[in-house]
């Protein structure tokens, strides 16, 4: 069986979630209404796999996902939401979700989406990324990665996927203090502060990293 933990704030989602998942090889070992409950029970139960809504209080779903990351806890983490804009998005994709599930017909897609997650892909809803690419065309500007270097451009990429700079030097054969070095530049040349906003601005121009 697979331990799952649910975090949502609405009661009639979390039971709805456990009545998709019963007959299935997912087992429901803690089901909270906020990210600070969450964060306990991850502590406490240890699950497999966590499915976040989105909205739920104090903190939402993208700021949990980012303080479990930022504990160095990289267990998979589904986001589960009725809406998500471009900039939390983004900011999920920068702190490594797992995956993006609508609530709208998630009863069809859920137990598959934490299936693909647990074999190792980034599951996100089409439909919200076809709404990140249209609104990032509709706003398009001459893209500001065109001057970066075949390295610089691979950093960034895998930097906007959450992945750590550890691990980003180890797939580049370069050291940690290396890839820092690399990012100060990236942040100083594209006019960002930190990785949010350098995925915000890569998903602004998904055809350079199609």
């Amino acid at each position: 069986m697979t331990t799952v933990l649910i975090a949502d704030d609405h009661p009639f989602i979390r039971t709805g979630v456990q009545a998709v998942l019963a007959p299935t090889a997912f087992r429901i070992v803690a089901a909270v209404g906020s990210g600070a409950e969450a964060l306990e029970a991850v502590k406490a139960h240890d699950p497999d796999i966590c499915i976040f809504d989105v909205t739920m209080p104090a903190p939402d779903g993208v700021e949990t996902l980012k303080a479990m990351r930022e504990a160095g806890d990289q267990r998979p983490v589904v986001l589960l939401t009725a809406h998500i804009d471009d900039r939390r998005l983004a900011e999920a994709i920068a702190a490594g979700v797992n995956g993006v599930v609508g609530k709208d017909g998630a009863e069809d897609v859920l137990v598959e989406s934490l299936e693909r997650v647990l074999a190792g892909e980034q599951v996100i809803a089409p439909e919200l990324v076809a709404r990140a690419r249209a609104q990032a065309e509709r706003h398009h500007a001459p893209s500001p990665f065109a001057a970066l270097t075949p390295r610089e451009r691979t950093i960034v990429a895998l930097a906007m996927r959450g992945t750590r700079n550890r691990d980003i030097a180890a797939r580049l054969g370069i050291t940690e203090g290396t890839v820092k070095v690399y990012l100060h530049a990236l942040y100083q040349k594209l006019g960002v502060d930190n990785r949010t906003e350098l995925a915000v601005l890569a998903l602004r121009h998904p055809e350079e990293f199609a």
